[in-house]
């Protein structure tokens, strides 16, 4: 058994994967565990990420289980087998764990989808503008925090300027685009970063604008992190009280339909950087 790791996200996700292939075989922890060679304790210490598990733990429980997915089972294993620090850990006990796992989230996701009503993506915004909005944090932040959570916020944007830069494709609505944080220099700052961004070959950002009438969705940020394997995809909703990770095959299907049709509303690219740069003229 391998030794007992960090309580992340990534690894939550690794004991549910393994508790819903045990339950689609239909067996028990009991069950599991006598074909394992195991105690049922140990099934459900790992599937609660209470216990760390090795990858060949992980082939010999998906090969029990009946799963002959290779692909999907390889995944697994890789998670398994990932004992590597990511820079958020600098964070841990200082930011809320969920900011933490947004950032693991970003970092190994294959492709990254987002939509935003209210706000400009948090990996295109300057460090001006995230400043001034964690300035309206409630309750209030204290200068330190302030600038933990901005410094955080920087080098989450790491994911798309490394070499190996994710696929990342947004929507912004007109509405986030004419909120002017910080007044009206901070605000064309920041839009004309998100012009320069939107030209990069590896980014897709796409607005809605008022025009476009009623379009899907509950206004709230979305994000939808592309997995190696569809089945390790994830959606994360950032909202007041925190940030909620969704997994569920339905739920996955819902927002995938939400961002689709968000995106069938929205302006082509090159149509919304010209958007974009008539907005920034105006100010």
């Amino acid at each position: 058994m391998a030794a007992k790791p960090d309580l992340t996200a990534r690894r939550v996700r690794l004991g549910i994967e393994l508790r819903r292939l045990r339950e689609r075989a239909r067996l028990t922890s009991t069950a599991a565990a006598e074909l394992l060679g195991t105690r049922p304790g140990q099934i459900s210490n790992i599937e609660t990420a209470r216990f760390g598990v090795g990858g060949d733990r992980v082939r010999a429980m998906a090969v029990a289980y009946g799963c002959r997915d290779e692909l999907f089972v390889s995944a697994l294993v890789d998670v398994a087998q990932d004992r590597t620090r990511g820079w958020w850990e600098e964070y841990r006990g200082v930011l809320p764990a969920g900011l933490l796992d947004l950032a693991e989230l970003e970092h190994h996701a294959v492709a990254l989808r987002t939509a935003y009503t209210a706000h400009i993506p948090g990996l295109l915004q300057t460090a001006d503008h995230a400043r001034v909005v964690f300035q309206q944090v409630v309750p209030e932040l204290s200068p330190p925090q302030i600038e933990h959570r901005v410094s955080h916020r920087v080098k989450r944007q790491d994911v798309i300027y490394r070499t190996d830069p994710l696929r990342y494709s947004t929507i912004v609505h007109e509405a986030a685009l004419r909120m002017k944080f910080g007044g009206a220099a901070t605000a064309r700052r920041q839009l004309e970063h998100l012009i320069a961004m939107g030209e990069r070959e590896h980014i897709t950002l796409s607005v809605i604008p008022f025009d476009a009438g009623a379009y899907p969705g509950s206004g709230q940020s979305v994000a939808y992190a592309v997995g190696p394997v569809p089945q390790l995809d994830t959606v994360h909703l950032d909202q007041s009280h925190g940030s909620v990770l969704l997994d569920a095959r339905a739920q996955l299907q819902k927002y995938r339909t939400l961002l689709g049709r968000m995106e069938a509303v929205a302006l082509n690219p090159a149509k919304s950087r010209d958007f974009i740069h008539s907005i920034a003229q105006q100010l």
